[in-house]
């Protein structure tokens, strides 16, 4: 974890005026350990990050030092609402938005292909790389054909059954990949549980991988109890 990050939480307590012991409360933890947390004398774990970055309505991005942009208030991005500063002016959706779930996905799609690399199995590395690029091929194809003028010839497999078909092998990458890690607890599979360990520890380190991959859980979970 940077050590931005604990003079960035007591800047954002004190611009509140909010005392250490009603943010500890507010929180759940104790005032002595967000004492040391402010400090930098300990290091919170990646739910405390997302926690405190909602209580403080600021992206984990900003909380770690990635980002300066302190009047930002990051919305869902899935509700079509303005991203608005606390002055009241209104930065335009397509810029913030675009940038914001532009570095978001190629960060964790990166992120997530090396881990799947880790293993050394070929068939599961296969399985995880061909579900990735058949979800982007399913969108682009969604687009694409979004316009009559856009020339079908680039494509060889027919609109008719191309979505049915494109579903039919992500759930059949998807089952070869669940099928491999639940032989690992059998011991059939040349596939070790270590390689797919991810230490939080180490993680929070890595602050590019952790910021995008906790905006990530935060904000596809909040689009799924929204729904």
């Amino acid at each position: 974890m940077r050590s931005d990050f604990s003079r960035i939480i007591t800047l954002q307590r004190k611009e509140r005026k909010l005392s250490q012991k009603q943010v500890a409360q507010d929180l759940g933890i104790s005032q002595a350990l967000l004492s040391h947390y402010e400090k930098g004398i300990r290091e919170c774990g990646l739910s405390f990050l997302v926690k405190i970055a909602n209580y403080y309505c600021v992206s984990c991005d900003y909380l770690l030092g990635r980002t300066s942009e302190t009047d930002v208030v990051l919305a869902n991005p899935n509700d079509g609402s303005d991203w608005n500063n606390k002055s009241n002016k209104k930065t335009t959706l397509s810029d913030a938005f675009l940038t914001f779930n532009k570095k978001i996905i190629n960060i964790t799609t990166n992120y997530t292909l090396n881990l799947a690399q880790k293993s050394d199995n070929k068939t599961f590395i296969k399985s995880v790389y061909s579900y990735f690029m058949l979800s982007t091929y399913k969108m682009f194809r969604i687009l694409y054909n979004a316009s009559s003028k856009n020339d079908q010839n680039i494509f060889s497999v027919e609109n008719a059954i191309a979505e049915d078909m494109v579903n039919s092998i992500i759930a059949k990458n998807q089952a070869s990949i669940k099928a491999i890690i639940n032989s690992i607890e059998k011991s059939d599979s040349d596939l070790s549980v270590d390689t797919l360990y991810i230490n939080p520890e180490d993680l929070s380190h890595e602050s590019e991988y952790c910021s995008a991959l906790l905006n990530l859980i935060k904000y596809c979970e909040e689009d799924i109890n929204a729904k």
